[in-house]
């Protein structure tokens, strides 16, 4: 689950990062007066609060909107209420939100505040470790995600102990790796170490502020903060439930969040249905190697009935932009016969117009695939992973 800029920022504060002083704000009034609380003479930030990354490089659809981005500087109050007027109600499109863009509700208002340097540091956990790994570069000139591409070896890469965070010595090699001067080293402990205890205190499956700044004196501050929830935890954190902005979230992954599935898009025309993250990730991996790509995957988990599984399955039949579906479970605590149900359910509802190829391992499987051959619709069955694509491709090529 994702929080928009303020709500994250607000959290960190509590663990002693610094902040600028800021507002939110739904409408122009409001951003005008929040801007007086802030400071009598600025300058201020108004910043589009979507849950997206280049906000600042992104544009508005609308020429109401003008041609500057999604955060802008404004230096009077009157000039607050204009730029105010046009971002609120505009769609802002940005390089993570395709060419649809979101529709800003909310806009944060915000002290300008002026640093001698910038830098990006992100927390996420590394599985083949397992470690919480902390991510610092010198991303002044360069987007974070360019860099990890072009050259990944100016991304510091440093593995934090789980109980006690960032050690003296990680703290000085965070400090020579930035150049930064030992009057900032008390500070940066304090932000590397709040940002750690956040991570871990919330659940997080990914911290990140990108920029960080060092403000004259060698503070470091939080010029933006982006925070996401592991999903499986939100039963801990019953507060951050509620900051769900449904705004932000695409009707499906919606519907399939109800029923405890985990749904998410991408470009392809593929639809998946797997149990577990890891085979999810495998069949994407598989599906490009062959030289297609998905359109979307839904995440099933045990402990559900087959009609929760059925209205599952027809979040992604009813997708339309899949072409073909593939559906590759191993079972466990969720049994294969209990998904076969569900298909059957959920295809005799909605219908079966694309080409549908069906793995099955583990519990139940071959009273699964008995459901499956005695339906008399048109699946088709596949023993291993790799067989299963390749029937999907084919089938799709023949019905095109």
């Amino acid at each position: 689950m994702n929080i928009h800029e303020y709500q994250a920022k607000k959290i960190i504060s509590q663990y002693g990062i610094n902040i600028p002083k800021g507002c939110i704000a739904y409408t122009p009034l409001e951003a005008k007066k929040a801007a007086a609380e802030i400071s009598f003479r600025g300058p201020w930030m108004l910043k589009s609060q979507i849950q997206s990354g280049a906000r600042n490089q992104g544009y508005f659809l609308e020429k109401k909107a003008g041609k500057k981005g999604g955060i802008r500087l404004v230096k009077s109050r009157r000039e607050i209420v204009q730029e105010a007027e046009k971002m609120l109600g505009s769609t802002l499109v940005t390089v993570q939100t395709g060419p649809k863009g979101k529709s800003v509700g909310r806009i944060y208002v915000e002290a300008f505040k002026k640093v001698k340097k910038i830098f990006y540091t992100g927390l996420v956990i590394d599985r083949m470790i397992p470690a919480i790994t902390l991510l610092i570069a010198d991303a002044k000139d360069e987007e974070i995600v360019n860099l990890a591409i072009s050259c990944p070896e100016k991304i510091l890469r440093i593995q934090l102990d789980l109980l006690t965070g960032a050690s003296p010595e990680q703290i000085q090699q965070i400090l020579e790796f930035l150049k930064l001067k030992p009057q900032s080293a008390k500070s940066l402990e304090t932000f590397v170490n709040g940002l750690h205890q956040a991570f871990v205190d919330y659940d997080a499956a990914m911290l990140e502020v990108n920029p960080a700044g060092v403000l004259p004196n060698g503070s470091i501050i939080a010029l933006d903060a982006k925070l996401t929830i592991d999903d499986n935890a939100l039963y801990r954190h019953k507060d951050i439930s509620l900051l769900l902005d449904e705004y932000e979230t695409e009707e499906r992954e919606l519907k399939a969040s109800k029923y405890g599935f985990q749904y998410s898009s991408f470009d392809g025309s593929i639809g998946c249905i797997v149990n577990g993250d890891g085979i999810a990730l495998a069949a994407m991996d598989l599906i490009r190697a062959k030289g297609s790509d998905t359109a979307c995957f839904l995440n099933v988990k045990g402990g559900v009935d087959k009609d929760k599984i059925a209205a599952g399955i027809k979040i992604i039949m009813t997708n339309p932009r899949v072409e073909g579906i593939l559906i590759n479970i191993v079972g466990g605590f969720l049994r294969c016969n209990l998904i076969a149900d569900g298909i059957i359910s959920a295809a005799s509802e909605v219908g079966l117009n694309v080409p549908l190829v069906v793995r099955f391992e583990g519990i139940n499987k071959d009273e699964a695939k008995d459901i499956l051959e005695n339906s008399k619709l048109p699946i088709i069955i596949a023993d291993e992973m790799e067989e299963s694509v390749d029937k999907l491709l084919q089938a799709m090529e023949e019905s095109d």
